[in-house]
């Protein structure tokens, strides 16, 4: 085949030939072009081949040939077409008569009129089509008989062989539509009429968008078929050429097989590591993975490392199969303490922090000491001290003895003290917990609420190097649902691990199956370590970002009263020190005093003790005996310098 137009190819393509594979010519390059922008391909070589798969039509170009004028249709218009046989147009039906008898046509022939014919029996339309099937006498006239097709009845007219036009010849048969005409090769660069356009005549240009494959490209190509570049169809020469098409792992993943799949890294993302495990090191471009399906369950555990400097941290599948013991846990806040609280399970604590009532805004209670124990009863809403609600967490003060029948028993007392402590009560507790059960990861997260304090007893026996047990106690953070790929090395089949695609998403092409894998569950990876970053940066995912913080403390009222009356009793102390004083002065006497006190520190010193608060009465300032600051014995002093 010679090479032809990209556009002279598409057009003339059967799309039920597809797919062809073509070899381009003479490549082109647009930099920054419109092709770019709406994300088509513009860059084609000379010696590329491109696998046409599929052509779709964008938009047709409707050109008027005479003025050149253009506009465009969408492939959905509703119009009909009618072929034109030349571009020459007749002045009167003689005229079209004539040039009928002299060409090898016979009649009968099909015109239409680009002006409005008007007869006795009716007015034909601009544009309509009309067939004239011969020429006979009518009311002593030479006439054309011509047949008028309305789609219910046909209506013959008698039109004189002096009617004036111009008429034009169309080709025979019934209009068409637009997709009937670009389907129809042989109308192809063809003069149409279209009743829908005051144009005598039209010709109509499509665009196509190309979808194809290309070596080395993991998306389907879509070149516009009116770029510039010349091809050739190659599809008979290249049966044995196999397009090689990367595939992402997530595109692995949506697509749901088959597994397993045999693959060959192209390429790992760049950036820092965000796990710490053993088989990160072997991905690299060029190693061969077997893909061997979906994990189950698609779940997973965050936990950090209690009891360390330094925690570590972990992603725990859900498959895991260590035991665990719960551990008393610790909440900083009455507000941690509501959010532990399960419906039907008693929760008790001991405070690790001393507390006065004063600090609360007095919400019924005196105090709270190290080691009192509280039952929590729920939430509520108390009147606080300056008469506005607050959000309180009721709980029960507990006796000093110990036992679940001492528990009962207290229940049943009427008058045991009820403590009211504000959600935003920064404190300390930590759970009683009598709880020696070993607990599955499953049974566990389904009866207690997260975050939770374990310890892991015993190790996964699918997974030997298990790190959870060699720590003294761990924390179940978050729980995340996230799809993961398991996958096994082709160096070692045996050894089994889950890739998250979504934080780890590997360029891979499909290869031959690789030989020497085991059939059949191969024991997979069931923690793996994390690195700070990556841990941090999964707490941030938005089904975290939606949980409700903490309340906000209040800020004190009594407290920023006083520290408005400070600044006004040092303003007005202030003044009275710059009454009694020249400003001028002042520097002066500072730098003479100074001295004095430098040589003889001892007499500084002995002078402090004797300060006591009855020398105040002297002062004219003494109203605010409550105040323990020394203004006035500094006053006294530069007093006496003066």
């Amino acid at each position: 085949m010679e090479p032809v137009s990209l556009q002279d190819f598409v057009c003339a393509l059967d799309p039920a030939s597809l797919p062809r594979v073509l070899r381009v010519c003479s490549g082109v390059y647009f930099q920054g072009s419109i092709y770019e922008i709406s994300g088509n391909e513009c860059c084609l070589s000379t010696g590329d081949l491109i696998k046409v798969t599929h052509i779709r039509l964008q938009k047709v170009v409707c050109e008027n040939p005479g003025t050149g004028q253009t506009t465009e249709l969408a492939p959905n218009f509703q119009g009909h077409f009618s072929p034109l046989t030349g571009r020459q147009s007749y002045g009167t039906l003689e005229e079209l008569v004539y040039a009928a008898t002299q060409s090898s046509k016979s009649l009968p022939i099909h015109f239409m009129s680009t002006h409005r014919i008007t007869t006795k029996a009716r007015v034909v339309p601009q544009k309509q089509p009309l067939k004239l099937e011969a020429v006979e006498m009518h009311q002593g006239a030479c006439c054309a008989r011509c047949v008028l097709d309305s789609g219910a009845q046909q209506v013959f007219l008698h039109l004189p062989l002096s009617q004036k036009g111009p008429f034009w010849k169309l080709e025979p048969g019934p209009p068409r539509t637009l997709l009937q005409v670009l389907q129809d090769p042989t109308m192809r660069d063809t003069l149409l009429t279209c009743s829908a356009f005051p144009w005598r005549s039209l010709i109509l240009k499509p665009q196509y968008e190309v979808e194809a494959i290309m070596h080395l490209r993991r998306t389907v190509v879509k070149i516009p078929s009116t770029l510039e570049v010349d091809v050739e169809d190659v599809t008979v020469s290249s049966q044995h050429i196999h397009f090689i098409q990367p595939l992402l792992l997530s595109e692995a993943l949506a697509r749901g097989g088959p597994f397993p799949l045999a693959t060959e890294i192209l390429e790992v993302p760049q950036g820092s590591p965000n796990f710490l495990s053993p088989w990160l090191r072997s991905l690299h471009k060029g190693q061969r993975l077997c893909l061997r399906g979906v994990a189950s369950p698609p779940w997973r555990f965050l936990a950090s490392t209690r009891g360390r400097k330094v925690p570590r941290h972990f992603m725990i599948s859900g498959a895991y199969r260590g035991k665990l013991r719960r551990r008393p846990r610790e909440f900083p806040t009455a507000y941690d303490l509501l959010g532990a609280l399960q419906p039907g399970q008693p929760l008790r604590v001991v405070t690790t922090k001393d507390c006065e009532g004063d600090e609360l805004e007095n919400l019924g209670f005196a105090s709270l000491a190290v080691g009192d124990r509280l039952e929590v009863l729920g939430s509520g809403q108390a009147l606080g001290k300056h008469e506005r609600d607050l959000d309180v967490l009721v709980c029960q003060r507990l006796g000093e003895q110990t036992g679940e029948e001492e528990a009962w028993e207290d229940e049943e007392v009427q008058d045991q003290e009820q403590i009211l402590l504000p959600l935003y009560f920064s404190g300390g507790f930590v759970e009683e917990l009598s709880d020696a059960r070993r607990y599955s990861l499953q049974d566990l997260t389904a009866q207690f609420s997260l975050p939770c304090e374990v310890k892991v007893v015993a190790k996964d026996p699918r997974h030997p190097a298990d790190p959870l047990p060699s720590f003294p106690g761990l924390q179940l953070e978050e729980k995340i649902l996230e799809p993961f790929l398991v996958v096994s090395l082709d160096s070692d089949p045996e050894m089994c691990f889950e890739i998250p695609p979504r934080w780890l998403d590997l360029t891979v092409v499909e290869v031959e199956e690789l030989p020497g894998q085991p059939s059949g569950a191969l024991p997979t990876a069931t923690v793996e370590e994390l690195t700070e970053a990556f841990y941090y940066s999964l707490r941030k995912l938005p089904a975290f970002e939606s949980q409700a913080p903490p309340p906000r403390p209040p800020k004190s009222k009594g407290l920023s009263e006083q520290k408005q009356q400070m600044h006004k009793e040092k303003g007005f102390k202030s003044s009275q020190v710059s009454e009694l004083q020249e400003p001028p002065l002042l520097p002066k006497l500072r730098t003479k005093s100074l001295p004095k006190v430098t040589q003889d520190s001892s007499d500084l010193y002995s002078e402090v003790p004797g300060r006591k608060k009855g020398r105040r009465t002297t002062m004219p300032i003494t109203e605010d005996s409550d105040d323990e600051h020394d203004y006035e014995e500094i006053l006294e002093q530069f007093s006496k310098t003066l």
